[in-house]
């Protein structure tokens, strides 16, 4: 299915404020789905939705939330999200820590008790926005790990994204690396199983252990698990994930210790830095200049060519899907429209919101 951007925003929208959401709430978990669908992140687009009816129903999502400052000291700022919309949760953090970061130079924010945030880059963008460089450590818990450690044949970590994002210059655009640290995201392994279609090679086992290219044994029982980027080095920074964002922002890390309700939790470690307090901004500007100038000056792999920086796969995705439509394999838009339903939204009230 190809569904222009404009129908999709009304429909995810209406569901949202169905199913108990404010005007506000709605735009934004609407405005951050969609343009995660538009950066070409399906993953972490509107075929979230099925998850978060099933988590409001099951109370582990509430609605209108905001997050609440449980310590403020100048430079350091700890959120507590209430278990509320993660899209929320993470973008009025970050409105905080961004002020801030404006008067101080530099801040250390952290959020916890959040639900599902989203695509971590959104964050980087906000940033980004405001001149300023951002770095993100996310960890996800109250569910089980999907990720195997380097090594090991069960899963003990979950997705665990970084992201870090710094502002463009006058020549080259901003540059905003965001990604699991596994192989692929589960939402893309989610994808690859409603598509049909394989998961690549070296990024996921079975429940015994061995490789294998087929989806569904995520989601099923005894379950596979996905694998770490980079053997040890995505295993690394998992663990990283798991202290930084975790443990040093209260939420707690995905130890058995702590609690597994199926829900989706995001902790997040936040950094803020206002670049011309270290460097002049001519400096800087001359050295990314050059330096993605240089990076990029090589003659391209004949399969993986040319060269592209952090962000730009994301700006080619957003032009192409914005005036082509958004493109949603079948099974997805089925549980989409069984999700609607669920909270009274029908199937025939989004068709005509589509056919408008």
């Amino acid at each position: 299915m190809i569904i222009a951007e404009a129908n999709l925003r009304q429909v995810v929208s209406q569901m949202l404020v169905r199913a108990g959401s404010s005007a506000y709430e709605a735009e934004v978990v609407t405005d951050h789905l969609v343009r995660a669908n538009l950066t070409g992140h399906d993953s972490h687009g509107v075929g979230m939705l099925p998850t978060y009816m099933r988590n409001l129903n099951r109370g582990i999502l509430k609605p209108n939330q905001h997050p609440e400052l449980a310590k403020d000291s100048g430079s350091i700022m700890m959120y507590d999200g209430l278990e509320g919309y993660g899209q929320v949760q993470a973008k009025e953090a970050m409105q905080g820590a961004i002020a801030r970061a404006k008067e101080t130079s530099l801040v250390l924010m952290t959020l916890r008790n959040s639900h599902h945030i989203g695509r971590i880059g959104t964050y980087g963008e906000q940033a980004i926005a405001a001149g300023l460089i951002s770095i993100h450590f996310v960890n996800v818990v109250d569910h089980g790990p999907t990720v195997a450690p380097y090594g090991g044949t069960k899963a003990r970590f979950v997705t665990n994204p970084v992201c870090v994002a710094i502002p463009g210059t006058a020549k080259t655009g901003a540059i905003v690396l965001d990604m699991a640290t596994s192989k692929i995201a589960l939402g893309k392994a989610r994808v690859a199983k409603n598509k049909g279609v394989p998961v690549p090679d070296g990024s996921v086992i079975d429940a015994e252990g061995y490789p294998t290219n087929n989806p569904n044994v995520l989601f099923e029982e005894p379950q596979g698990s996905l694998l770490p980027f980079g053997d040890y080095k995505g295993t690394g920074l998992a663990l990283v994930c798991e202290i930084l964002a975790g443990a040093l922002s209260g939420g707690g890390t995905i130890q058995p210790g702590n609690k597994r309700r199926g829900g989706t939790t995001n902790n997040m470690f936040t950094v803020l830095l206002k670049p011309d307090a270290l460097v002049d901004h001519s400096y800087l500007s001359h050295e990314i200049d050059e330096l993605v100038r240089y990076v990029k000056d090589t003659p391209p792999q004949a399969e993986t060519g040319p060269v592209k920086i952090a962000g730009e796969p994301e700006k080619a995705a957003i032009a192409e899907r914005s005036q082509e439509g958004i493109p949603l394999e079948q099974s997805t838009w089925e549980q989409i429209v069984e999700a609607a339903e669920s909270i009274g939204f029908s199937q025939a009230e989004i068709n005509h919101v589509l056919a408008s």
